[in-house]
């Protein structure tokens, strides 16, 4: 015996018989509990004034799962009165059919569209497309505006068995086996849920008979969960008004911050964004030759014939004091210790030292490593202070000469 929920999901109070006791659970001669399935949670509510803390499908029955210890509350042959949580079951069927009228969207926007999967859950609703198109903020915008015009629309929603072989034949009828493997099982029919020139979908859930009942949807990201799928996450309900609340708060602050009206918002945003990549790159430039002239001060040594310069750097990674030091190195040489407790060292040569023998004389004495060839050469991690490190590359560092 299997719930009725799906038939006659308006059903919140009933009496029904008591016919095992087991375990934790109770199991009744008819239910209209929704038991949990196809990525709709099981219905919340109460049996003989106790409350009901799961609802599952086994073997053939739906075992009710009581909070209190099922003896005390019932036996077997008694006639007990249920009550299902009206808040939730009604939240669920308008989740549960909003998530085919998202998919009723994606038929309309998205190539090579299969479904992948469902799941309800106090805060969101989620489906996963099988798709071959990048679903993108233009697309996401897209099937939240259709979603909401087949809600505005109030389209008839309705639910039939029909043979499997007919559904199977049908191109119109969406399948997905992972979630909704209880839909077919191995009967010789199938139920199929109608939204009215909108979406047709095999599904054992409960939903609403029209649209309109849905509410507004608000569509809250996308994100790839793996196996080439495409997951649409949205709200309905209490949580579908926060949001939209929140974003249009969010959107309101921001134009005010910007003075320009919400509608004004991308053209001043891009405006904001090429305003901050030309100061950003005007203020690289700047650190760039503020950093060129501290290595062009460094104290000069002549070794060989060869003029070094050496000294520390500070406020600036490997990576950006090499690039200005081979810009700044002319036929001498230049190496820079970073000022940190393990300091990087970089070296660059315009003439006959080769700079990643010098690097691996450091990273010897010092540990670290490093490498590089005769122009240039960095290394990292060396255990020393950074003036021990200056004082081994004015001394001892291999030269030319040597």
């Amino acid at each position: 015996m299997y719930s009725r929920a799906p038939q006659e999901p308006e059903v919140r109070t009933f009496e029904a018989d008591v016919t095992a006791v087991e375990g934790s659970t109770v199991v009744l001669d008819r239910t209209y509990f929704y038991p949990e399935g196809g990525g709709q949670p099981a219905d919340r509510g109460t049996l003989a004034g106790e409350d009901v803390v799961d609802v599952q499908a086994r073997d053939g029955r739906v075992e009710h799962t009581l909070a209190a210890a099922p003896e005390d509350v019932a036996t077997v042959g008694e006639t007990v009165e249920a009550r299902i949580d009206d808040d939730f079951r009604t939240y669920c069927m308008r989740a549960h059919t909003a998530s085919h009228a998202l998919y009723g969207a994606g038929r309309r926007l998205l190539d090579d569209l299969g479904y992948g999967g469902f799941g309800i859950t106090d805060e969101k609703v989620r489906v996963d497309f099988a798709t071959s198109t990048d679903v993108d903020d233009a697309v996401l915008v897209e099937l939240e505006r259709l979603v909401n015009r087949a809600v505005w629309d109030s389209r008839a929603v309705s639910w039939a068995e029909i043979p499997t072989e007919d559904a199977r034949a049908r191109a119109d009828v969406a399948f997905n086996t992972k979630t909704e493997g209880g839909v077919m099982a191995d009967s010789d029919s199938v139920r199929v849920v109608t939204i009215d020139g909108w979406d047709v979908a095999a599904c054992g859930g409960t939903h609403v008979s029209n649209t309109r009942e849905i509410g507004p949807v608000s569509v809250l990201e996308r994100s790839n969960p793996g196996e080439g799928l495409t997951r649409v996450e949205f709200a309905v309900g209490d949580p579908g008004i926060d949001h939209r609340a929140a974003v249009h708060g969010a959107a309101l602050d921001a134009a005010r911050e910007l003075g320009v009206s919400v509608g004004d918002l991308p053209e001043e945003v891009a405006s904001l964004r090429t305003e901050n990549a030309r100061l950003s790159a005007a203020l690289a430039d700047l650190e760039a030759e503020r950093l060129a002239e501290h290595l062009r001060s460094f104290d000069a040594v002549e070794r060989a014939g060869t003029t070094w310069r050496v000294g520390t750097v500070s406020g600036a990674d490997a990576n950006a004091v090499g690039d200005v030091a081979k810009r700044v190195v002319d036929d001498g040489v230049v190496a820079a210790v970073g000022d940190g407790d393990r300091p990087f060292v970089v070296v660059a040569s315009g003439g006959t030292v080769h700079a990643g023998d010098v690097v691996d004389s450091v990273t010897g004495e010092f540990g670290g490593g490093g490498g590089g060839g005769p122009p240039f050469a960095q290394g990292g991690g060396l255990d020393a202070a950074p003036d021990e490190v200056v004082a081994f590359l004015r001394d001892a560092a291999p030269d030319a000469a040597e």
